[in-house]
């Protein structure tokens, strides 16, 4: 592990003299509800701006407490409104996802890319003091030529959707050269835990919880061999917390558990902590599939005081738990 410097550690946690006034795109969300929940125990304030017609999360104390904007990420007036009187802002929002924004590479380019320079129009209109923006460690590197994948890696995304948030963290650093916005990118790996859907295309750890608990038959793209960075929400959320005041040269971080698994791997630590085996069918490996993604975290250790403190069994019994007191009426188990 990476040494703090006393500097750094202070850097990453500088006080500020009043609460800060943050707003979190997409924070009905699973990673923004949980994101709201933190801001507001801390002690700052939140605004919530999502879709219309987002229902709040249940048990979900930063909902209650923050106020919430209903909006249209790519209408410029909503996002003027939602910025006002605004210091930071979490972009959490995305309209679409790996597996399908090649289909419509100008859908994407027009809701996600043309939508955050409203954003960013308005951020500098309303004097917001900095932005942090939810990357993606997944997708921005592509084919990668080094495991575990440091900031510095070549940047060759093979899907649209990687290619916006890379466009995306070029403008971010454009408004802070000419306009002074600050900011802070950090490069998810793949977030899990509570609140996840269940029904979501993203998330393989806690859709297959669901589905393992359900007794249905798991769906594995390929032979389960494909490695991934599976990233508990509680440690994701410390990070995008930490981001929020940090102060220093250094913009941009990775941020996973710094340990890969397999999809098989994932799987059979399901089955260690059901206590039961599940079924699996395998279906034909999808050619965006990199073969191995593990993300390097050794500069958010140093520069943000951030680590991971929540290992990949420990992370799936605390979904179960969640899982089995949100929906009490599930059957556990395979199908008989």
């Amino acid at each position: 592990m990476t040494a703090v410097s006393a500097r750094d550690s202070r850097q990453a946690r500088m006080p500020h003299q009043r609460p800060l006034r943050c707003l979190i795109l997409g924070g009905r969300g699973f990673l923004g509800s949980h994101l709201c929940d933190a801001i507001v125990g801390s002690g700052h304030s939140a605004r919530v701006f999502d879709r219309p017609k987002v229902p709040a999360p249940e048990n979900s104390p930063g909902a209650l407490a923050a106020e919430f904007i209903e909006g249209d990420f790519a209408n410029p007036r909503d996002l003027d409104e939602a910025l006002e009187g605004i210091d930071v802002v979490f972009h959490l929002v995305s309209t679409t996802l790996p597996k399908t924004s090649n289909d419509n590479p100008v859908y994407d380019l027009e809701t996600n890319v043309v939508g955050t320079m409203h954003m960013l129009e308005a951020a500098r209109r309303n004097a917001v003091r900095k932005v942090v923006f939810s990357s993606s460690g997944g997708t921005v590197y592509g084919d990668l030529r080094q495991v575990p994948v440091p900031e510095s890696h070549p940047t060759d995304p093979v899907c649209s959707y990687g290619i916006g948030k890379l466009t995306i963290e070029k403008y971010l650093h454009l408004y802070h050269t000419l306009h002074g916005v600050d900011y802070c990118i950090l490069r998810m790996a793949n977030p899990y835990g509570p609140r996840q859907r269940a029904t979501g295309v993203q998330g393989a750890a806690t859709v297959f919880l669901h589905k393992a608990m359900a007794g249905e038959t798991l769906e594995i793209w390929g032979d389960g061999s494909v490695v991934r960075d599976y990233l508990y929400v509680d440690d994701a959320v410390d990070a995008l917390c930490r981001a929020m005041t940090h102060v220093g040269d250094r913009k941009l971080f990775n941020i996973g558990s710094g340990v890969g698994h397999s999809l098989n791997e994932v799987i059979s630590s399901i089955e260690t902590v059901l206590s039961c085996e599940v079924r699996r069918r395998h279906l034909p490996g999808r050619p965006f599939d990199v073969p191995t993604n593990v993300l390097d975290i050794a500069l958010a250790r140093e520069h943000l005081g951030w680590q991971p403190s929540t290992a990949l069994m420990e992370g799936l019994t605390r979904t179960i738990e969640w899982i089995r007191r949100s929906s009490p009426n599930l059957t556990e188990g395979p199908a008989a």
